[in-house]
């Protein structure tokens, strides 16, 4: 177990009494355990997605936040707190970015030639900072917008492809169609989201 060193001790007592400047100075002494532990439980293909001091800086906001919640009063259990709540914040930025990789176009089969559109640019994952995730959820917002807008059967066939994940067979079925022409009619579908989301001047 890591230690918090000499005045660790102190620092935890004061943070409890209500310091934050000593809460502070607490969190800053554990910054270094919590980077190798992330480090080490963020998958390798998620590193530059999401670095490990941006998990750890959302670590520290949470226990700023919740301090109040923390039971225990030595060292050892604070460390532990510390790190349950940073692999918390590890796995749900892991399930959030493997959902988000789920709806990207290029995990799909694809369109016919000149009909295919790079959804990759539309729906993107989310960043590695707050800022950034902050940008994806407003362009993935934009988007549920623009697909309000479109004609009811374009609106159908985008939702039963990326929201209900079928294949165009089973689309073509709900819609009354064959696939190809579900087909068909997604790529239609796509090319109008594309003008609401960058309209020509």
């Amino acid at each position: 177990m890591a230690s918090l060193g000499g005045e660790g001790a102190r620092w935890l007592a004061a943070a409890r009494a209500g310091s934050n400047e000593a809460l502070g100075c607490l969190l800053k002494q554990c910054e270094a355990f919590l980077l190798a532990i992330a480090h080490r439980e963020l998958d390798e293909d998620l590193h530059a997605k999401g670095g490990a001091s941006d998990l750890v800086q959302e670590t520290f906001l949470e226990a700023q936040r919740d301090f109040a919640q923390f039971r225990g009063s030595s060292e050892e259990e604070f460390l532990a707190w510390l790190r349950q709540l940073l692999r918390n914040n590890v796995a749900n930025f892991s399930r959030r970015y493997r959902a988000t990789q789920k709806r990207i176009v290029r995990h799909e089969i694809p369109l016919d030639a000149g009909s295919s559109v790079e959804w990759a640019g539309l729906l993107v994952a989310d960043g590695s900072s707050p800022s950034a995730r902050a940008i994806a959820l407003e362009q993935e917002n934009a988007i549920r917008q623009a697909v309000d807008r479109l004609p009811d059967d374009f609106r159908q066939v985008i939702r039963l492809r990326y929201e209900e994940g079928m294949p165009f067979e089973d689309i073509g079925k709900s819609l009354g169609r064959s696939s190809n022409a579900a087909r068909k009619l997604f790529a239609r579908a796509i090319e109008r989201l594309q003008q609401e989301l960058d309209p020509q001047p």
